[in-house]
């Protein structure tokens, strides 16, 4: 698909426009945005294709904006991370402290334990639901914390680390609730969101002027051309296609999955999976963790950002069955998920969306797209820009 590049990238920064028309033009690309910060300054900014997935480019259909938003699946696990590390750093949370200290119906089912941090590093043994939620279900953060809560943990919590797909939602949604008072969609919004100035949100607001700017996500089924394994080992095979693995349960919390195009989808607050951003949103979001942006808020204490990204979970994975490295709530550079550089931690979406810091060299990037793939943690297309990065700065930048 040959499209028209939009946007600016600075001198330099070439390498990653190339990326992205190529994404376009050989990668099945269809609607997608890229940024990239380097020290609190926006270097890259590029969008092209069309809004909505089942658009047609050829008949008229709405071209992607500069500001228009996608759900980005779990990459929204980063910035409700980022709530719990915030509430830490402020003194209203103590990370080694058991869950159930602030959420005593958690203590349930031999969970009493679980530490906080053990929920922030995919440690909590809880990734699958007995009975899974409806989607419908699973908007309403009540039921979802009760089930969540009631749930006997898959292991004993604290000695191993699988990847909680949807559970997250709830464990992270109750924790600050229960510790702020506050939905965790309304903490976002005005305090990161807000003082940022980033267009993200965990829980859309039902305004036209917001939901007009959010595009149609679908399936792309275009091989993945980004140079990644395209093909699964066995044994990951296996557990995806065995309906009773941890695996297939874990991403089963939700039953059926949702339509995430559906307007009450995406206004519910479910942080594992559902929140709204630009690639602009994203990227300035990772910009604000390490540093300041545009004279911004600066949104963690550089001992926080060490924090963070220090490892917590690595080795074999119960849920992903992969290899996976993770910080507290972040995942961490690896060949599951190949951010930056050594030293970088964020977060990629199911099949699309990513984004990421890297302190070391100042870069906060974020990617989205409507059209997504098989890919869990690493998407083609959104590493095919990362190696945009890696060249532009091994240029000498």
């Amino acid at each position: 698909m040959n499209v028209d590049v939009n946007g600016v990238v600075a001198e330099g920064f070439e390498p990653v426009r190339d990326a992205f028309a190529a994404n376009f033009a050989t990668g099945g690309e269809r609607g997608a945005a890229v940024t990239v910060y380097r020290d609190g300054r926006r270097v890259v900014d590029l969008w092209a294709g069309v809004r909505d997935f089942d658009g047609d480019a050829g008949s008229g259909a709405a071209p992607w904006e500069h500001g228009t938003a996608q759900i980005v699946r779990s990459t929204t696990k980063g910035v409700a991370a980022a709530v719990l590390l915030m509430l830490a750093e402020r003194g209203a949370l103590d990370l080694d402290a058991p869950v159930g200290e602030y959420w005593p119906e958690f203590k349930a089912a031999g969970k009493e334990r679980t530490l906080v941090r053990h929920l922030l590093s995919h440690r909590a043994g809880v990734p699958v639901l007995d009975r899974p939620l409806t989607p419908a279900q699973a908007a309403d953060p009540t039921l979802g914390a009760a089930a969540v809560a009631a749930q006997a943990p898959a292991w004993e919590p604290g000695t191993d680390h699988g990847y909680h797909a949807q559970t997250y939602s709830w464990l992270t949604g109750e924790l600050v609730r229960r510790v702020s008072g506050r939905p965790i969609g309304d903490w976002v919004a005005t305090e990161i969101a807000g003082p940022a100035g980033l267009d993200l949100w965990i829980g859309l607001p039902e305004t036209e002027a917001e939901a007009g700017r959010v595009g149609r996500v679908g399936r792309a089924l275009t091989p993945d051309t980004g140079g990644l394994r395209t093909r699964p080992k066995r044994s990951v095979a296996d557990a995806y296609a065995d309906p009773e693995s941890l695996t297939s349960r874990a991403f089963a919390a939700i039953t059926p999955l949702p339509d995430e195009n559906d307007a009450a989808y995406r206004a519910a607050a479910l942080p594992a999976s559902n929140g709204i951003a630009t690639a602009d949103g994203l990227a300035r979001f990772y910009a604000s963790l390490i540093g300041q942006v545009d004279g911004g808020t600066r949104l963690f204490a550089p001992s926080t950002v060490e924090l963070a990204r220090r490892e917590h979970s690595a080795g074999p994975d119960r849920v992903l069955v992969i290899g996976t490295r993770f910080g507290l709530g972040y995942m961490l550079h690896g060949t599951a998920s190949p951010l930056l550089a050594p030293g970088s931690f964020g977060h990629p979406g199911r099949g699309g969306a990513l984004g990421f810091a890297d302190p070391e060299s100042g870069i906060a990037f974020g990617y989205v797209t409507n059209g997504f793939r098989k890919s869990v943690t690493a998407d083609g297309r959104a590493q095919a820009l990362v190696r945009g990065v890696r060249v532009a700065l091994g240029a000498g930048l």
